[in-house]
């Protein structure tokens, strides 16, 4: 089992060191970040996302999509269609301290916006709550 927890409570994948985790989105990206290059290797690479193992792979609401477990509940919209954020298989806690909860008006993001574009003169929310309130 090569399950682990990378940084920020993230998914990842353990290296044959057994010391070193990779964030799960850094698996089959062409990198190598495992020492011996375990992380490329033509098994766990070749019919992508078949060929990883399940705890690596989320699976958006449409099927045919999926993204790496680690940009689950990132506060990003990876599936295109917020299911890896809001959808209830997901499973995602509420907006954390460095976000602001309102329904965004950009596709990037799902439920809640970083702080950081709070009170910048542009609007990220629809009732422009993170103008006013934030």
């Amino acid at each position: 089992n090569r399950l682990c927890t990378a940084p920020n409570n993230r998914t990842g994948f353990l290296c044959d060191d057994r010391v070193t985790c990779v964030p799960a989105s850094w698996v089959c990206d062409r990198v190598s970040n495992c020492r011996n290059g375990e992380d490329e290797q033509e098994q766990l690479c070749g019919d992508l996302p078949h060929s990883l193992p399940g705890y690596l792979v989320f699976y958006c609401s449409n099927p045919r999509s999926w993204v790496y477990a680690d940009q689950r509940c990132n506060g990003m919209n990876d599936c295109g269609d917020c299911s890896d954020e809001t959808w209830s298989v997901a499973a995602c806690p509420p907006c954390g301290q460095e976000w602001w909860s309102c329904s965004p008006v950009h596709f990037q993001f799902c439920s809640c916006i970083p702080r950081r574009l709070c009170r910048d003169g542009i609007q990220h929310c629809l009732g422009w709550s993170d103008e006013f309130l934030c």
